[in-house]
């Protein structure tokens, strides 16, 4: 049972869940950096440091966090099984490039680099080696938590960061090993002979780790889909989620024993379920859970931080953080070009992958328990580490604004394959979501010229590849639709998704081409009376036509003759209409 002090400390996390942490989503801060803060305010370093004074502040703090872990654990086994169920083996072999590329490039050079760093500035030989080693790694869950958040994690980005995070779970073993191997040695170099036997049993560790990923995979895809056949019959939802639990820690656990980490054990199950029927259904069940217990696990990050030895060492501390994400983000930036990602997915990947891992604070305790870190050193890489975790979700703001900003040099040579100045008589689309890809795919029919605009790189760069004349930029500028030939186009379709950003598209249109014809997407009926009056001859409110598709799906399935349906509609339509003049 759970004692006084584990109610406590499930009570205060439930109050940041549920009350502290939607306070500061409203105020457009991110839940991962919410629940960091949390951890930092009610931790024992920060309300904790003054119980002996006031006793009540005793019952607002986390006395030992350190209990949570197991359950923070596994916030981050649900999200990397999630994350492998969104995707498939035969989609994380198209992937090896990146994973074996750009992530072996990353940790190789970021760990060479970072021990040369520490070097020079006289820290000693273990020292440097181990904290190169931890620093190279990056934070799984926090990453790829955000990317969920923001709808982003099967973008090109979000798959390259997930490669390269993959990449550094297959490094825990190695670092592992070579940590135990200089704490066994005293931080000697040793012989020559016994320097080859290291390299040697690092290799058949490596191997050993492979070779264990090799197995799992293949007895899981024989054992996996009977056991969760033979809950599925049943028809209990709580038997297949028993078995689901069964496979995901069952398999984590067989990665655990091998010397990996549990995390990558819990993706391989996701991959093993990624191409099963019963997909769906579990990631809908698991998706609570996991966010409660990722959210239990930022929380316990940010009890290890300790603002008194950040404002002690805050000179250096500040420089080793600025020095740290400097590094990563531009050896992984210039891996991933390295290796032909373009330049705005580069550069945003390396932002979002320049802070340290949660992998380090258990590197760190190994090699000060070794007597490879000094007390201090120790100390004050857990504030780095920490703080560069907290610094994630800004610098995944600041990695997004880059590569928005740098997009337009991706797509600046495609561009010239659609030569926008000669066009007569053509369509000008402003945005490509679902509703202009659709139009687009309608005047293609016909054969229609059209050009498109719109603001999401990724977009854009896929809609290129397609062969279709699809431009980076603001729709919504009048400089851009003359660059897209506004003057002799011969319509306008407004399909942008912001209120101010299509009545300035309207605005615009009717500026540089009065005679052309302006259909328009409005959110409602105000917004479509808005845009009539501005000039858009074609409005169709998002709501009224939901509406009546929905209406025509309930009168043909109640049997109403096809006619009958027809009139209908054309009676409501007609009468939106009229309320718009």
């Amino acid at each position: 049972m759970l004692h006084a002090e584990g109610f406590k400390g499930l009570l205060i996390f439930l109050v940041a869940a549920g009350v502290i942490v939607p306070l500061f989503h409203r105020a457009r801060i991110s839940t991962v950096l919410g629940f960091l803060l949390v951890g930092v305010v009610f931790g024992p370093f920060g309300l904790g440091r003054f119980v002996a004074d006031h006793a009540w502040v005793g019952y607002v703090t986390f006395d030992n966090p350190r209990q949570a872990e197991p359950l923070a654990e596994l916030g981050i086994i649900f999200l990397l099984f999630i994350l492998g169920l969104e995707l498939s083996v035969q989609r994380l072999w198209q992937l090896r490039r990146y994973v074996l590329g750009v992530g072996m490039f990353q940790v190789a050079v970021t760990a060479l680099t970072m021990g040369i760093v520490l070097r020079l500035t006289g820290a000693p030989p273990p020292s440097g080696i181990v904290l190169g080693l931890c620093l190279a790694l990056s934070s799984t869950a926090i990453v790829m938590q955000l990317l969920v958040e923001q709808h982003r994690s099967a973008s090109p980005v979000g798959r390259i960061a997930l490669s390269v995070l993959l990449f550094q779970d297959l490094m825990v073993v190695p670092i592992l090993f070579i940590v135990g191997m200089l704490g066994g040695s005293g931080g000697s170099s040793g012989g020559s002979s016994g320097g080859s036997s290291s390299w040697w049993s690092l290799a058949f560790a490596f191997g050993q780790a492979v070779a264990a990923i090799g197995v799992i995979m293949v007895l899981g895809r024989y054992l996996v889909r009977p056991l969760l056949r033979s809950a599925a019959h049943t028809g209990s939802r709580d038997l297949i989620m028993a078995i689901t639990l069964l496979i995901v820690v069952g398999i984590a656990a067989a990665t655990g024993a091998a010397g990996l980490s549990a995390a990558l054990g819990a993706f391989l199950a996701g991959l093993l379920l990624s191409e099963s029927e019963y997909r769906h259904h579990i990631e809908v069940d698991l998706e609570p859970f996991k966010g409660l217990l990722l959210g239990l696990f930022f929380v316990t990050v940010g009890t290890t931080i300790d603002p008194a030895v950040v404002l002690q060492y805050a000179g250096p501390i500040v420089l080793a953080l600025a020095g740290l994400i400097a590094v990563k983000a531009l050896v992984l930036n210039g891996g991933a070009r390295l290796f032909g990602v373009p330049r705005s997915q580069a550069a945003e990947v390396g932002l979002l992958l320049a802070q340290t891992g949660e992998f380090a604070f258990v590197v760190i305790a190994l090699a000060r328990n070794s007597n490879l870190l000094p007390a201090e050193l120790a100390t004050a890489t857990v504030a780095v580490v920490g703080l560069s975790m907290m610094l994630t979700p800004v610098l995944a703001y600041v990695a997004r604004r880059v590569g928005r900003r740098l997009a337009p040099l991706d797509h600046a040579e495609p561009a010239q394959e659609h030569d926008t100045a000669d066009m007569k008589d053509h369509v000008i689309i402003g945005g490509f979501g679902r509703v202009g890809r659709t139009i687009a795919e309608l005047l293609e029919k016909e054969q229609v010229p059209y050009v498109a605009l719109d603001m999401d790189e990724m977009t854009v760069a896929e809609e290129r590849r397609r062969g279709r004349a699809v431009f980076f930029g603001d729709a919504s500028r009048t400089q851009m639709l003359e660059r897209a030939g506004a003057q002799q186009a011969r319509a306008f379709v407004v399909t942008l998704d912001g209120r101010r950003e299509a009545e300035r598209m309207v605005q615009a249109a009717t500026h540089l081409q009065p005679s052309a014809r302006i259909f328009a997407r409005a959110k409602d009926a105000e917004h479509a009376s808005k845009l009539t009056r501005m000039g858009a001859v074609g409005v169709i409110p998002e709501t009224v036509e939901a509406s009546i598709q929905l209406g025509a799906r309930v009168l043909e399935g109640l049997d109403i003759p096809e006619d009958i349906v027809a009139l209908r509609l054309t009676e409501v339509r007609d009468a939106a209409a009229a309320q718009l003049k």
